[in-house]
């Protein structure tokens, strides 16, 4: 089954591992994630002002691709390309005046309809896949890895784009258990990693990653799952910071689920972009 797929600037860059790894284990469950011809950058955060049209018409002209190549539904991978182009969707479809202002905006192109379905990955597999099908496919054991499972802001807030309950979320952890995995109660997982504050305000980022990390590890954590690049850098790659900051500090990998997904799978290890993530894994690459 085919799927049309938006993967924004992040997984052609440093989140390949993420592209990389979605691609093999949808393959094993049956689908082709097809990526979309001519999509640009989603503008990397939803413009919060109701009056900055022009803003919003960077993710809408990318669901104008959808319709472009007979589709009415779009997959993401990154948290905040779903949360852009969720919100611009639901914003398109709440104001008849600009959305013809937007579609005004992009002149040349079909006019868009607000028609398109944006979609994340988990629901996909949650919804779609069945979590109980996926269970069927495991052929590696993972009983004896914890997993701290990371959701960070973006696929939970704001509630009209949430693909779960922003305080008590579980897609994750009921992926992971589909998987075999054990997850830890994990009291930081919907916590704001810092996000772009890792520019200009690194010490802040530090010290969240300090925390977060920390007690991951403090609660028998053997690894941390994300579906954010930004997370996913803020909590591994500022690890080094924090070490510099914090010696006693011990770290621990952070890998895209897609990643402990494959693993889980029988996806060979070389084929999940392990030589990208900071922080081996040495817990999943030595199965």
């Amino acid at each position: 089954m085919k799927i049309f797929y938006y993967p924004g600037c992040t997984l052609k860059t440093q989140a390949r591992n993420f592209e990389c790894s979605a691609m093999e284990v949808m393959k094993l469950l049956g689908y082709e994630l097809v990526e979309l011809n001519r999509w640009n950058c989603c503008g990397t955060v939803y413009s919060l002002a109701s009056d900055d049209l022009i803003h919003k018409v960077a993710p809408i002209r990318n669901l104008v691709r959808v319709k472009e190549q007979g589709g009415d539904k779009v997959v993401t991978l990154c948290a905040m390309c779903y949360n852009t182009l969720k919100q611009a969707n639901v914003f398109f479809n709440s104001d008849q005046e600009a959305r013809d202002k937007i579609n005004s905006f992009m002149d040349t192109e079909i006019d868009y309809e607000g028609d398109v379905e944006v979609l994340h990955l988990l629901t996909v597999l949650r919804d779609e896949v069945g979590f109980d099908n996926i269970s069927k496919k495991v052929v590696r054991k993972l009983n004896h890895i914890k997993v701290a499972p990371y959701y960070g802001c973006l696929l939970l807030r704001p509630s009209t784009v949430a693909i779960d309950d922003a305080e008590n979320p579980s897609i994750m952890e009921e992926l992971l258990h589909a998987l075999g995995v054990e997850t830890i109660d994990f009291p930081y997982r919907n916590e704001c990693c810092g996000t772009y504050n890792t520019v200009s305000a690194v010490d802040l980022v530090i010290d969240r990653t300090y925390r977060i990390v920390g007690l991951a590890r403090n609660l028998g954590a053997d690894v941390i799952v994300t579906s954010c690049p930004l997370c996913q850098f803020n909590l591994e790659v500022r690890q080094k910071d924090v070490k510099e900051r914090f010696p006693e500090f011990e770290q621990l990998p952070v890998i895209y689920f897609t990643q402990l997904m494959g693993v889980a799978l029988g996806v060979p290890t070389e084929r999940l972009g392990f030589e990208l993530n900071h922080i081996k894994p040495k817990v999943l690459m030595e199965l």
